[in-house]
């Protein structure tokens, strides 16, 4: 098996068949993330277009307005009462975890395809209404797992499932930040338990998490979990261990943090070989490390940067223009809030909790 056979073309997109036109957007919240990175990277799309701004302030968002050139920009309640719906053809939803659900269903109605940030919601019955909405309007619904997009990944799920470690035994990962840094504070609604459904495993632990069922294709059957928080972390976890157990024997222990030094990696151990991302294995743009033990050689392929979130408008919008398949869809997003309940009820009580999907 020669490693650097699978990990070649490393900017080629294997789901671009070639679309006409562009899908334009309402960008529904135009806080850090949509204003610093949702924005500038739908302008540098070759799919994709944002043509509304959706806002709680608006008078706060006319310098993006300004900048990328959109003409419309919409109070909520301007949204949810239908207006401009014909300036846009798709949602994307970037509000607090706790308000996706409305905003989707604001979308589904109005007919638009949807492109929701994760997690799909803060609650299980959000999520599940949000799968609903769109299931009974017939529209497409995407949850923004990034990773899935990044050329390196894609590439590494083929070598897991082609054989690359053997069969997967144990996975390993941890994504942490100062969620309090860069002049966050502590006023933000990621420490709001009501709008985000939790604290470091909502934000930041569903990347390993939803990587890691993406990488062995697998959806896991129980959880364990311990958490810490206090201070301003009171009602949400500050840090977050959690264990899964997946069908066949295999098993991951990850972690996430909302302090301490700054992390992100995942590896995969097998019968026959050993894989790590490294190098800021969840990072929006850095290049990622995969090392690859098997056979007592190392193998060591250096990802290009990435813009993992323009990849992933485009990847939506080429399938909402081809009418083509759309993954990670609601589904997706669902069951992935269905193990953090899982993990939050596993750390409540102390005990291993199996998961339910239902």
């Amino acid at each position: 098996m020669h490693v650097h056979d699978y990990f070649d073309e490393l900017t080629r997109r294997d789901w671009d068949t070639g679309a006409d036109g562009t899908v334009r957007f309402a960008v529904v919240g135009v806080g850090g993330f949509g204003r610093k990175a949702a924005l500038p990277a739908i302008a540098d799309a070759d799919y994709a277009e944002a043509t509304v701004l959706v806002t709680g302030s608006p008078e706060n968002a006319e310098d993006a307005a300004s900048e990328h050139g959109i003409e419309h920009v919409l109070t909520y309640e301007e949204y949810h009462d239908g207006a401009a719906t014909d300036a846009y053809d798709a949602a994307y939803v970037v509000t607090p975890n706790a308000l996706h659900p409305e905003a989707i269903e604001t979308a589904a109605v109005n007919g638009k395809a949807v492109l929701s940030e994760k997690p799909l919601a803060a609650t299980v019955d959000g999520a599940k209404r949000a799968v609903t909405a769109c299931e009974e309007a017939d529209v497409p619904l995407m949850t923004a797992y990034r990773m899935q997009f990044d050329p390196v990944v894609r590439r590494l799920r083929e070598f897991v499932r082609e054989g690359g470690v053997g069969e997967p035994l144990q996975l390993h990962g941890g994504f942490a930040f100062d969620v309090l840094g860069g002049g966050r504070g502590p006023d933000q609604w990621r420490l709001d338990a009501e709008l985000a459904g939790g604290g470091a495993l909502m934000d930041v632990g569903v990347y390993p998490l939803n990587t890691a069922r993406y990488l062995v294709d697998a959806d896991p059957v129980a959880v364990t979990a311990t958490t810490r928080g206090e201070g301003v972390f009171a009602d949400v976890d500050e840090q977050i261990a959690f264990q899964l157990e997946f069908p066949d024997g295999v098993t991951a222990s990850f972690t996430a943090g909302f302090s301490g030094h700054t992390e992100g990696h995942l590896s995969i151990r097998g019968t026959e070989g050993h894989v790590e991302l490294s190098d800021s294995a969840f990072g929006t743009e850095d290049p990622r490390r995969v090392s690859v033990y098997r056979d007592d050689v190392r193998a060591v392929v250096d990802g290009p940067e990435t813009s993992e979130i323009r990849e992933e408008f485009d990847y939506f919008a080429h399938a909402v223009l081809t009418d083509g398949e759309i993954g990670p869809d609601g589904e997706e997003g669902l069951r992935d809030v269905q193990v953090t309940t899982a993990a939050y009820e596993a750390a409540k009580t102390g005990e291993r909790v199996e998961i339910r999907y239902s």
